[in-house]
């Protein structure tokens, strides 16, 4: 799996955890909208950290607590 795929995946989960979409993330994070699509539906591979800190912001949750997931084992250097 990518770091970006993992990303992806660690994103729909609080996602869903909060009962959030794209739209409240946006406004909670300050992270434009299309940014967020762009990153999610893959036309963008990378994301920026201090956009993952923005969102992570808007989740209410560290970096630390973003990146302490088993997902992250699994992924593979491109």
């Amino acid at each position: 799996m990518s770091l970006s795929d993992a990303v992806r995946k660690r994103i729909r989960y609080y996602l869903d955890q909060n009962k959030m979409s794209i739209w409240a993330l946006f406004k909670a994070s300050g992270i434009p909208r299309s940014t967020l699509c762009s990153f999610m539906n893959g036309t963008t591979e990378l994301l920026k950290l201090d956009t993952l800190l923005h969102i992570c912001e808007g989740f209410n949750i560290t970096l630390i607590e973003f990146f302490s997931d088993p997902i992250f084992n699994e992924v593979e250097q491109d």
